[in-house]
Order: C-alpha cells, then sequence, then structure tokens
C-alpha cells in the first residue's frame, strides 16, 4: 500500500527496486489491493510479477469504491464506499487482471464484507471466478467469526486478513480460534502498528501532510506522549535482543502460530531487508513477559482506525 499511496510521497523506482529485492530474499508472497492508489499499485507490481508470475504468489483484495467528485481513498472517509455485490466482484476482478497482467489470481480477498449484501452472495461470486479460472483461492479481510463461517459454507475461505500486531490484540478475542478451527490460514496486516512500534516515527507532527496516520488516533496528541514512551521503552528490549524494534515486534508476531503469515508493508530496500531478519529471532519465554509487560504499562494506545474507517469493520 505505502508503495502507492497513504505513507507520503511515492517513489516508483525505489519500490520496483524493493520488489526485486523481495524475489532475492525468497518473498513470494505479495499482497496488494485495487483501491491501493485506485489501480497504481497493481499497475507497479505487475512490471515484476509478470516476468517473474511462476515465483510469485500474489494477493488482492477488492471492495472499496470511490465516490464521484471525490480525490480521498482513504477508507471511511465520505470518498469511499464498499461494494460486496455480485456483479461489482465480476467487474473489479476483470479490472485487477488487467492490471496486474496475469490470467488467474491466487488469492483474492473480499477487503471489507458489506453489510448491505449477504456475505453468502459475495463470496458466491467469488466463488464463480474459481470455476472460471480466474482466482485460485478465496480470502477475507476484516470479517467477524460469524461472517468467516457463513462465507466459509459456500466455498472453502482459504485466508482472513486482519489487522494485529503487538498494539492491535483484536483478532485474540474469538477470530483467532475460529480460524483455526476451520483451518483458516491468518494474515495479519500492519503487523508493525502502522510503523509506530519501530521507533522510527520520533515527532508525530513530522507525518507528511497526506500521510494516512495523521487521520489515526495512535498519531493524535492524546495519545502521541503514552505511545512515544511506549515505544522507547520497547527500543531498549529490542537493543537487549540485538536487534531493531520492527524486528522484534514482528518475531513477536510470528511466534503466535505456524499459521500466522504477517505482511510488512515497506517501500524501501533498506526495510524490507530489516524485516526479512526477523525470521531469525527466537524469543524466549522470559522475552514474551518483558514484552508483554511493556505493552500493559502504557494502555493508553488509541484505537487503530478513525471513527469512520471502524465502522467498516464487520464485528
Amino acid at each position: 500500500m505505502g508503495m502507492s499511496f497513504a505513507y507520503g510521497p511515492r517513489n516508483d523506482e525505489e519500490s520496483t527496486a524493493t520488489l526485486n529485492r523481495a524475489l532475492d530474499l525468497g518473498i513470494n508472497f505479495w499482497d496488494t489491493a485495487d483501491m491501493y492508489g485506485y489501480g497504481h499499485n497493481e499497475e507497479l507490481i505487475s512490471e515484476v510479477l509478470v516476468p517473474n508470475r511462476d515465483k510469485i504468489f500474489i494477493a488482492t483484495k477488492f471492495g472499496f469504491r470511490q465516490r464521484e467528485g471525490y480525490t480521498s481513498n482513504f477508507a471511511g472517509t465520505p470518498a469511499t464506499y464498499v461494494d460486496g455485490s455480485p456483479a461489482y466482484v465480476k467487474e473489479a476482478a476483470e479490472k485487477s487482471l488487467k492490471r496486474l497482467g496475469i490470467d488467474t489470481i491466487d488469492l483474492y480477498y473480499a477487503h471489507r464484507v458489506d453489510p448491505s449484501v449477504p456475505i453468502e452472495d459475495t463470496v458466491g461470486a467469488m466463488a464463480n471466478l474459481v470455476k472460471e479460472g480466474k482466482v485460485r483461492y478465496l480470502g477475507l479481510s476484516e470479517a467477524s467469526g460469524v461472517s468467516i463461517r457463513k462465507a466459509h459454507a459456500v466455498h472453502p475461505i482459504s485466508a482472513l486478513q486482519t489487522e494485529y500486531s503487538l498494539l492491535t490484540r483484536d483478532p485474540e478475542n474469538g477470530i483467532l480460534n475460529t480460524v483455526r478451527e476451520l483451518g483458516i490460514e491468518f494474515v495479519p496486516y500492519s503487523p508493525l502498528a502502522r510503523g509506530l512500534i519501530t521507533a522510527t516515527v520520533m515527532n508525530n507532527n513530522e507525518l507528511a501532510a497526506d500521510d494516512f496516520r495523521r487521520t489515526l488516533p495512535r498519531f493524535d496528541e492524546v495519545h502521541w506522549q503514552n505511545n512515544k514512551q511506549l515505544v522507547e521503552e520497547f527500543a531498549l528490549l529490542a537493543r537487549d535482543k540485538n536487534c531493531t524494534p520492527s524486528q522484534l515486534a514482528l518475531a513477536w508476531v510470528l511466534a503466535q502460530g505456524p499459521d500466522i503469515i504477517p505482511i510488512p508493508g515497506t517501500k524501501r530496500r533498506k526495510y524490507l531487508e530489516e524485516n526479512a531478519a526477523a525470521v531469525d529471532i527466537v524469543l524466549s519465554k522470559n522475552d514474551m513477559e518483558r514484552i508483554e509487560a511493556v505493552v500493559s504499562k502504557y494502555p493508553n494506545v488509541g484505537d487503530r482506525y478513525s471513527e469512520g474507517s471502524l465502522k467498516l469493520v464487520n464485528r
């Protein structure tokens, strides 16, 4: 997402170099969405995806649409709405395939559950794409346990993508148990809490004017002091483990289970390489306890989304 919008200026040249470096490192599970720059990210990825199709498992998402007359594509604003109608499922898939330059999407997610359309109808239309050979596997994003079960009864759901990190623990309240019961892989997005836990955002006022994080409670003045202290103390734990805060945060997510596949986003080779090295970090029981102690010490973290965006989360 960050390669195309939401986290400051784009740099397509560095983004492309980052994608190629990912292949060098053996990182073959790539996640995008049609709303990331409204098509730009799929087109950007296609430049590396097409000549390396047999090396990459590509996932993309549909569901967010932009209202006419608006320019913002941040979810949860008046500029966007969710469309899970069967007709749009087919339309969105065709457009994604064209932008990606491929014949089949490996994993196709409903980006959000449309409250005005039965999930069975949305997934039924997605299942038709599987029958047509245009999609291999189906996924949901930010879906409740009830919606997951309804969807899975129509067609096997292979993956659930939901925000999960040291600072966002919502899936622990039933979602993780549900997907494990059904044999669904869990794909945490924003495992670095939008970069907050990495100790690289030292001043919330220095974020770019169009940075998505300016809309998030965790980066506002009400919660910033709490979060700055949390991050500083977490960085000390990382130093004790001879790793970066990003690596320690990713190691924590990976330690939650072998069925968890985090997707840390980055648009720079430097951070890609740093993130990839997190797989070599082994956390002891004492490490886990120390991490939890720091997080629990600073509870005033704030909501993960603005009020408008939270309304689009299926609960």
